[in-house]
């Protein structure tokens, strides 16, 4: 595999991966043989920046052309997590298994009342606004006691439920994000509330392009892209809102190196928040279930997004979520240097390499074992690597904590 600039393409070479959010181009399949000109321009218009490429099922790229192999792309992303190893300073936090039973009840309110907000603008009702800010203020107040136990729920959704619960689980990231890059009182809330808030706009775009199981129209294309501009509308409509609300509702698509959607902004033309909005929101998007993708693992989807980073996400901001969501993020598969396999129940407040995980299989072995609960800081254990579950075809049942 080679990862080469998008310009650099030629029909004929086999596309194994688009770099990028599954919201930043029009393609269902993103591994597919290059035949015309149209995908190619298509391709460039999307603001996708690299692919990885197959030679041995297409062309290859000529010797003079930039690109980089599978081993350097990890060693690069692999440098940039290393940079947000030690955790920062964090408050007293309560036991994950005191904080999850709480986080369940919030998690299954806060789907309800998103739900019941998001139909009524369907309809064509205002929005209502101020049944948002209680909603906040109890996803903020699970996110203070312990942001682990309701980020893990907020990662669960299926595709029937995605667009409601991805509202919930960004405001969640927002909220998190937020505390770890010192906000605080008002302007963490606000940014909490546009998390909820920042995907509206698609309550007026149709369930059959939103979940349409193939490749969109450019028509279609153009319609999910209008998504921020609607939202912004419907929320300006309602009033009473922060500018915040409205900034990260419009910006969220935005990128650090211009090529978003919709105002093409760059650099700090983008706002804290938008920038905040952004690393949350695909996030969250690539490690969930939808109808044409299954999600990402968690510790996956964080090591690709480091290898967008540089054209995708602010340094500073994305050190910071890897720093709120852990390098091995809460719900990762990972392989432990005895040989067992582990779930990341939750991070330790010390180390962002040495969380509290859940030993459960036995590789050596081939079997599994009676659930253990492990805290890497004691140096029994460590971790060696991520693992994805398909590779070992577990049940989802065996991944829940």
């Amino acid at each position: 595999m080679k990862k080469i600039p998008v310009r650099h393409l030629t029909p004929g070479m086999f596309i194994h991966e688009i770099c990028g959010s599954w919201m930043d181009h029009p393609f269902w399949k993103t591994a597919f043989l290059l035949t015309s000109e149209k995908d190619y321009q298509t391709l460039l218009q999307s603001g996708v920046r690299e692919v990885w490429i197959d030679p041995d099922k297409g062309l290859d790229v000529s010797d003079d052309t930039p690109s980089l192999d599978a081993e350097q792309v990890r060693e690069q992303a692999e440098s940039l997590l290393s940079h947000t190893q030690q955790q920062s300073a964090q408050d007293l936090r309560v036991p994950f298994k005191e904080e999850i039973e709480r986080a369940r009840f919030i998690h299954a309110r806060a789907k309800t009342a998103v739900t019941s907000m998001f139909q009524e603008v369907r309809m064509g009702q205002a929005l209502n606004a101020e049944a948002a800010y209680p909603l906040v203020a109890e996803i903020h107040q699970s996110v203070a006691r312990n942001s682990d136990a309701l980020l893990n729920l907020a990662r669960l959704k299926n595709k029937n439920d995605y667009t409601y619960l991805h509202s919930v689980a960004v405001c969640a990231l927002m909220l998190a994000l937020g505390k770890q890059l010192g906000l605080a009182g008002e302007e963490l809330m606000h940014a909490g509330t546009a998390g909820l808030l920042h995907d509206v706009g698609k309550m007026m775009i149709s369930d059959e392009v939103l979940n349409k199981p193939g490749r969109l129209t450019d028509e279609e294309f153009t319609a999910i892209k209008s998504h921020p501009v609607l939202g912004h509308e419907i929320l300006l409509r309602s009033g009473g809102l922060h500018p915040i609300v409205l900034d990260v509702c419009l910006h969220h698509h935005e990128k650090i190196d211009g090529s978003g959607y919709p105002e093409a902004l760059s650099g700090q033309e983008v706002s804290l928040y938008a920038r905040m909005g952004t690393v949350c929101d695909v996030y969250d998007a690539i490690t969930s279930e939808r109808c044409y993708k299954a999600g990402w693992e968690p510790a996956m989807a964080l090591r690709k997004m480091a290898e967008w980073q540089s054209s995708h996400f602010d340094l500073r901001i994305f050190h910071a979520f890897v720093r709120t969501v852990g390098i091995y993020p809460t719900g990762a598969l990972v392989k432990l240097k005895s040989e067992r396999l582990a779930l990341v129940v939750e991070q330790h407040p010390a180390s962002l390499l040495t969380p509290f995980v859940k030993v459960f299989f036995s590789v050596r072995k081939n079997c599994h074992l009676e659930p253990k609960m492990l805290d890497l800081s004691t140096g029994e254990d460590a971790v060696i690597c991520a693992e994805t579950p398909e590779r070992w075809n577990f049940p989802a049942s065996v991944l829940t904590l």
